[in-house]
């Protein structure tokens, strides 16, 4: 197993060994939209009401791969330590939300009908 802080690690030493330099943070945040489409696309055709086009492939691992490879690629050009922000996030959503998603109607079994 491979902790966030690994992975960005990794990130970094195969950028710097083979990609010359990081793109720019702007750049990477177009690349991000980028390819965040090309998973709503795969989405769109698997679970949604389109169908695979001729030569399309249901890649949905590769697409995630892609969109969070950009993302380290972000957290390493911005300073942001994932590991430390997930814990940080995950206190923040648990405190905020512990009863919230419980409580909610919408979610019961009742809701799905």
């Amino acid at each position: 197993m491979m902790t966030l802080e690994e992975a960005q690690q990794q990130v970094d030493a195969w950028i710097k060994k083979y990609g010359v330099r990081y793109f720019s943070e702007l750049t990477n945040m177009a690349i991000l939209t980028e390819e965040v489409g090309e998973l709503a696309r795969v989405m769109s055709r698997k679970y949604g009401d389109q169908s695979f086009k001729e030569g399309e492939k249901d890649n949905i691992a590769d697409e995630l791969t892609d969109v969070f490879w950009v993302l380290l690629c972000l957290a390493n050009q911005t300073g942001v330590n994932l590991t430390e922000a997930f814990a940080r996030n995950l206190e923040k959503k648990t405190q905020r939300d512990n009863q919230r998603h419980i409580n909610n109607p919408k979610l019961s079994e009742h809701g799905k009908e």
